[in-house]
């Protein structure tokens, strides 16, 4: 058996995109990848991510905030960088055998009433989804090259 594919998603706080990439990842790939989310400060994850990934059935109440430096020396097929910001600040991960870059609206700047806030979540949370079934998914499935992702992604990934 084929050994798991390593992935890790980094945004600037650690507390909303790369939270539900995470959880997407992991939920989405039945647990055939691991995956993880960092951030370049740990912060906590958002009530808002946690509420519009519960309305999807997936539950990520018990992941947690952490910093990237407690991945920097570990191997990853797969380091995504989903907030530009986190682009910049992101330091060299010299065991990461691709680095991709998705820019993805940061819900956490929405303003407004609680439906609106949540909407913007939501939109972060599918655009999130339909980046990872078009491209790791995809990749991670047998009979794919499991050498490269790369084929399946272009540019930031749209």
């Amino acid at each position: 058996m084929p050994e798991k594919k390593r992935v890790l998603f980094l945004c600037t706080h650690n507390s909303a995109r790369s939270q539900m990439a995470e959880g997407l990842l992991r939920a989405l790939s039945n647990s055939s990848v691991d995956v993880f989310s960092a951030g370049a400060v740990a912060t906590s994850v958002r009530p808002e991510a946690i509420i519009v990934m519960q309305e999807i059935g997936i539950n990520i109440l018990g992941q947690e905030s952490k910093t990237m430096e407690r991945y920097l020396t570990e191997p990853f097929d797969l380091v995504i960088t989903v907030c530009d910001s986190a682009g910049e600040a992101c330091p060299v991960f010299p065991n990461a055998r691709e680095r991709w870059h998705w820019s993805v609206d940061d819900p956490s700047q929405a303003e407004g009433e609680e439906a609106e806030r949540l909407n913007a979540f939501r939109h972060a949370r599918d655009e999130l989804r339909r980046r990872i079934e078009d491209t790791i998914l995809v990749k991670a499935n047998p009979g794919n090259d499991p050498e490269s992702w790369s084929s399946r992604h272009s540019g930031d990934g749209r």
